[in-house]
């Protein structure tokens, strides 16, 4: 099952216990950003209405890079097509998928504010498919999880997915995938701290 498997991209050292694992880019204190870091920390400032925060910590070494993602998650965390609930439902997934305890961390009580059944989120944090979804969840996770398994999209599940969501819908489900996908990336290959009240998923597959 797909929500078993381990990313690859997460080292040894992210996989350990919380006090073992380093983080291997921490942030930055603002009167040692550069110029370049210092415009970019302000752009995000005036645009997102609080510091640099979570993958754009390491992000920001490439300040351009930082801002690109910034203005790309703009769209997607907020004004997808698919409306916030299945759009947070997206992010839970990758999170999974990736391993990606801060990710999980910050979108859980986000996608439970918005509709989503506890029990659904409870079953995928232990990598169990979920019970009892709706119909357009449905289409949605084994959209995902067709992906992450072949890398491809058979016909049935491309169209499915159509007929749930429209052409728009579905592009933003997979920019949403592949934002997320990134940022999980970014946070796994740094070994970015967790919050201290942050739960961690399971390491050992069932």
């Amino acid at each position: 099952m797909f929500l078993s498997r381990l990313a690859t991209a997460v080292t040894l050292c992210c996989l350990g216990a919380p006090a073992i694992a380093q983080d291997r880019m921490p942030p930055i204190p603002p009167e040692n950003y550069t110029e370049a870091q210092k415009k970019a920390a302000d752009q995000f400032l005036e645009t997102r209405k609080t510091p640099v925060f979570g993958p754009f910590i390491p992000l920001i070494r490439s300040p351009e890079l930082m801002l690109r993602a910034k203005e790309m998650g703009d769209y997607l965390r907020f004004h997808a097509s698919i409306g916030q609930k299945l759009a947070e439902f997206t992010i839970l997934i990758t999170a999974r998928q990736w391993t990606q305890d801060y990710e999980w961390h910050v979108h859980h009580p986000l996608a439970l504010k918005q509709g989503l059944k506890p029990e659904i989120a409870e079953a995928m944090f232990n990598n169990r498919r979920p019970a009892g979804m709706a119909e357009d969840e449905e289409a949605l996770y084994d959209l995902l999880a067709e992906l992450d398994s072949t890398r491809r999209l058979s016909d049935q599940t491309y169209d499915r997915a159509l007929k749930n969501f429209g052409e728009q819908g579905l592009m933003d489900i997979i920019g949403l995938y592949g934002y997320y996908t990134f940022l999980a990336i970014t946070m796994n290959a740094t070994c970015m701290d967790l919050p201290k009240d942050a739960k961690r998923f399971p390491r050992t597959p069932e």
